[in-house]
């Protein structure tokens, strides 16, 4: 089983950038799918950026197209954020699965960091 931890979120300014990491520990990550979710106030758990582990292919929400990116470096993944905006403005998980049918479906991942706040205002 993967443990997962994120960090790097805060309190930003319209227009500005941010950068969480997620860190893994107790597996290698090379053997889970794993992704970017974000949940705001009232809202459900959303997928915007997933990477598969079994064929590479990628999903990238509408919402974040142009602005957001995913990368991974050893056991550590990355979610780079440009240009953001208030509506943004979540906290942000990594999940992992081994498993994924669908990418970025967030009730396919069983393992989860306990997510960082995003707070985009000015």
């Amino acid at each position: 089983q993967v443990q997962l931890v994120e960090s790097g979120g805060g309190l930003v300014q319209p227009g500005g950038s941010l950068r969480l990491s997620c860190a893994a520990s107790g597996s290698d990550l090379d053997y889970y799918s794993v992704g970017w979710f974000r949940q705001a106030p009232g809202k459900e758990r959303d997928g915007i950026l997933c990477l598969s582990n079994t064929d590479n292919s990628t999903y990238q929400a509408d919402s974040v197209k142009g602005r957001f990116t995913i990368s991974r470096d050893k056991n550590t993944m990355y979610l780079q954020m440009n240009n953001l905006e208030p509506d943004d403005t979540a906290v942000y998980y990594c999940g992992a699965a081994i498993v994924v049918a669908t990418l970025c479906e967030a009730d396919e991942y069983e393992n989860w960091g306990q997510g960082t706040q995003v707070i985009v205002s000015s």
